[in-house]
């Protein structure tokens, strides 16, 4: 179904701490380039002083300030991170409350889909906004990544921190601004591929100290990347055809920034020109389900990408699940 969805703006923070390659091979005791050769990723953010809900919120007035709005002018707050700040409540409201809604009245709730959610969130609001209930949604991916396991070099390497905005709208009368088709697959063959067990109701906080590895990530990227490598490709194509699109009608493709090589891989297998393949990671590492917003708005900011561009969001997560949406922009 094609909707009338517009892009109004999109909004970037990332944190005060910027750490190098180089920090992380001091860190891990690494020779040097190490970390450049096996995940690509030069430069990443951590948290100091920031939480998941500030940097959302700041990521958000970004995105606002672009778009000319004040908070008064959005009528809906999804936060589509995939890690949350806390178990209760929702990052959404802590979000509201950081740009002084506190008595709007704003919905505000989350989409979790992992690494997937913006993309999750994108889709499922894009009906609503289609049908009228709501005119203008602010989407913030804000993710810290906590529980990293900084004896498995493979993973811990790669995430960095970060936020992402983008503010949603029906498209005026006479813009060509739509979304043309979208879509999402699980295969929970994969479920347990990556995961991180603790932190719901699995296992109780109390369990942490004698059950440590329970809440620390794991993931198997091999394992991973050949199902990417299996779907993906059928996937993509089957959304194309349902756009009536061949991937050099495509003016960029913005995927998930999971890993340098895994991305150089999968733009090869895809058939995608390396010029129409948005890659950040080397500046900011993967950042989760901010890795999509945040590589959107580089898109924008850098001129990769103009009104009426065909654009390609594109990603997977944890579930094993593939997204992608085919809007113009």
């Amino acid at each position: 179904m094609v909707r009338r969805v517009k892009l109004l703006s999109t909004g970037k923070y990332l944190p005060k701490n910027r750490v190098t390659a180089s920090d992380i091979e001091q860190r891990l005791g690494l020779p040097k380039d190490w970390v450049e050769q096996k995940s690509g990723v030069l430069v990443r953010h951590f948290v100091e002083d920031e939480t998941a809900s500030l940097m959302g919120a700041l990521a958000a007035k970004d995105a606002l300030a672009a778009a000319g709005l004040s908070i008064e002018d959005i009528d809906c707050i999804i936060s589509t991170s995939g890690i949350p700040e806390q178990s209760i409540p929702c990052t959404a409201a802590l979000v509201q409350k950081h740009l002084g809604a506190i008595d709007a009245g704003i919905p505000a709730f989350d989409i979790n889909s992992t690494c997937l959610s913006f993309i999750t969130g994108f889709d499922t609001i894009s009906y609503l906004i289609e049908a009228g209930r709501y005119r203008r949604v602010l989407l913030v991916a804000s993710e810290v990544c906590t529980g990293l396991n900084w004896h498995d070099r493979e993973s811990c390497t790669l995430f960095g921190d970060g936020a992402a905005a983008a503010i949603l709208a029906r498209s005026e009368r006479g813009e060509s601004a739509r979304i043309l088709t979208s879509s999402m697959e699980t295969y929970s063959k994969g479920a347990h591929l990556t995961e991180c067990t603790g932190g719901g109701n699995k296992y109780h906080p109390k369990d942490y100290a004698d059950n440590l590895e329970s809440f620390l990530f794991r993931m198997d990227g091999r394992g991973v990347y050949r199902m990417a490598s299996e779907i993906l490709p059928r996937f993509v194509d089957s959304l194309l055809q349902t756009a009536e699109l061949k991937i050099a009608d495509l003016q960029m493709v913005i995927p998930h920034q999971a890993s340098l090589m895994a991305m150089r891989l999968i733009c090869k297998q895809l058939g995608i020109a390396p010029e129409k393949f948005m890659t950040i990671i080397q500046t900011h590492g993967n950042t989760i389900a901010a890795s999509v917003p945040m590589a959107l708005h580089e898109a924008i900011h850098q001129n990769k990408i103009q009104r009426g561009d065909l654009v390609l969001l594109l990603g997977t997560s944890a579930g094993f699940s593939v997204g992608g949406i085919v809007l113009e922009y």
